[in-house]
C-alpha cells in the first residue's frame, strides 16, 4: 500500500479532520525515520493508519487500535505497521520498539504542534521550536496531547527540541494538506 491508497482507505473510516491529524502524524513519523536511519515509507504508513479504528470504536479505549490492527491486517499490511497500530494505544500498552515509541510521540507532539499554528493564525511558518518548548510547559494548551508520551522520544536518543525542530520541518512540508500557511 502506497501513501496515496492509505489516504483512501483513511477517508472510508474517518472525517477529514482525523485524516488531517494523520497525514500530520505520517509527515512527523517520516521526519523521525529518516533522522533514525529508519525505513521511511514504513514509518510513514504507520503513522498515516494509526487512527483507522478511532471513529468506529466511537473512542472506545478497550478495542481503539487493535481493531485497527485486524482492519490493517484484513488488507495485508505488514506485521509491524499492524502491531505499532495496536500499540499506540498507550492506555493498554506501552510502547517497546523504536517504532512503537516514535509514534507515540510522534501522535501527540502533531497536536501540540497544530495548535501551535492555529493560535498564529493557521501559520504553521511561525512555529519554531522555542515557541513549541514554552507551549509544552503549559499544561492547560492542547491540554490533549500527552507530555509524557512526547517526551519517549528521548528513549530513541533524541532531544526533545530536535524532536521539535524534525516535526516542524516534517509538517512544512504537508502544510497545505493540513491547511496551514
Amino acid at each position: 500500500m502506497d501513501r496515496r491508497e492509505a489516504i483512501e482507505l483513511l477517508k472510508v473510516y474517518l472525517s477529514d479532520n482525523l485524516v488531517k491529524h494523520c497525514i500530520a502524524t505520517a509527515a512527523i513519523m517520516r521526519g523521525l525515520a529518516k533522522r533514525l536511519g529508519e525505513d521511511e515509507e514504513k514509518w510513514e504508513l504507520t503513522g498515516l493508519l494509526h487512527d483507522i479504528d478511532y471513529e468506529l470504536v466511537k473512542g472506545d479505549m478497550e478495542k481503539h487500535g487493535i481493531v485497527g490492527a485486524e482492519i490493517l491486517r484484513e488488507k495485508g499490511l505488514d506485521e509491524e505497521i499492524c502491531e505499532a497500530v495496536k500499540r499506540h494505544n498507550y492506555s493498554l500498552f506501552e510502547p517497546e520498539k523504536p517504532m512503537e515509541i516514535a509514534l507515540q510521540a510522534a501522535d501527540n507532539l502533531s497536536g501540540l504542534i497544530i495548535a501551535c499554528a492555529l493560535v498564529k493564525g493557521r501559520k504553521l511558518s511561525e512555529v519554531t521550536p522555542k515557541s513549541v518548548k514554552k507551549k509544552f510547559k503549559e499544561k492547560s494548551f492542547a491540554a490533549g496531547c500527552n507530555r509524557e508520551r512526547i517526551r519517549l522520544i528521548e528513549r530513541l536518543g533524541l532531544s526533545l527540541e530536535e524532536f521539535y525542530d524534525i516535526a516542524i520541518k516534517s509538517l512544512l512540508e504537508v502544510k497545505g494538506e493540513l491547511g496551514l500557511d
